[in-house]
């Protein structure tokens, strides 16, 4: 994880000031990128301890689309208690549910993206327009009459819910070649239904048929690299390494795309304790024997994707150097 340090270096050496709406300061840069060889080893942090299990439940709450931190909880993820409850801006929000509840961020956009489809009638092939949605899964939930100010004809209004991250899994099956299998959470018209707006939002798959291996793109517009980075990289390898169990291909690349990198101010005395010292070899992810191997059974059961459970992955050969903690800004 050479690569992580080089990236606090660079923040310390070139970042600027800036303030946010946590009223933390930050030193920040803007743009970023980690690349890593998942054959040589799992990029997990080795100058402090990682938070793997948290991170695997984190990850497991997202592919179940669970939306309370009392299920991330559940998991052995405890990160979301403090943006669910005690974040004053989503307390005072009508779309806080209850207790707990984060609203439809990163697993409900994942699994199930809610889609819509507006037909006029009035338009040419409306009828092969609406039995084409039809086809595809929508479903009608009603009609729309003429716009207040008279404009406009009727219109059909469809929904359905589009499980992003199985429509990827199917795509790479059926034709690897395709360069569009990603997924991503920024749905403008629900950000203000979330305790927090996704920060890791689009993931973009890259098989290599030919090779039979996998790749990853991870784009993330805001990373806390003290407390955020090594866990969502940690997140990210992970659900590559399920991806290509579950579709037959070995992970190999995974590159990590930060727009705005920053240390909060309070977290400097933990990386700069990092940096003092030296890096130990990466470990191993084994991802438990009881999630089927397309590459050796042949059968695409992306079921699985539900399915599994935080003990499914183990870090194996995992040395680090004493913990260390900092507050998150919230």
């Amino acid at each position: 994880m050479r690569q992580y340090l080089d990236l606090v270096r660079s923040i310390f050496d070139n970042g600027s000031w800036q303030e946010n709406r946590t009223g933390i300061r930050t030193l920040s840069i803007p743009g970023a990128m980690l690349r890593f060889d998942l054959s040589e080893g799992f990029p997990a942090v080795t100058t402090k301890k990682l938070a793997f299990k948290s991170a695997i439940g984190e990850m497991i709450g997202f592919l179940r689309a669970y939306r309370s931190a009392a299920q991330f909880r559940g998991l052995g993820c405890k990160v979301w208690d403090q943006n669910a409850n005690e974040n004053a801006q989503w307390l005072a929000s009508p779309h806080r549910l209850d207790t707990d509840d984060i609203g439809p961020a990163y697993g409900v956009q994942w699994r199930a993206w809610p889609a819509y489809k507006v037909i006029e009638l009035d338009a040419p092939r409306h009828a092969e327009r609406i039995a084409d949605a039809r086809a595809r899964g929508y479903r009608e939930l009603g009609t729309l009459q003429q716009d207040a100010d008279g404009q406009g004809g009727a219109r059909m209004v469809m929904y359905k819910a589009i499980d992003q991250l199985r429509q990827c899994l199917d795509t790479i099956v059926r034709n690897p070649g395709d360069r569009r299998i990603l997924f991503h959470g920024w749905n403008c018209a629900q950000l203000e239904e979330m305790a927090l707006p996704p920060c890791h939002l689009l993931y973009q798959f890259l098989p290599n048929a030919s090779k039979r291996e996998i790749s990853l793109c991870l784009y993330v517009r805001s990373n806390d690299v003290g407390l955020g980075t090594p866990f969502n990289l940690a997140e990210g390898a992970a659900l590559l390494h399920l991806v290509g169990r579950l579709t037959g291909y070995a992970p190999r690349w995974f590159s990590y795309f930060i727009g705005d990198a920053h240390i909060y101010e309070n977290h400097l005395p933990m990386l700069e304790e990092q940096l003092r010292r030296e890096p130990l070899p990466l470990p191993r992810l084994v991802l438990s024997a009881r999630i089927p191997d397309f590459a050796v059974t042949g059968r695409y059961e992306p079921h699985w994707l539900e399915q599994v459970e935080p003990s499914d992955f183990v870090l194996e050969d995992y040395r680090h150097h004493a913990p260390l903690t900092a507050s998150m800004a919230v």
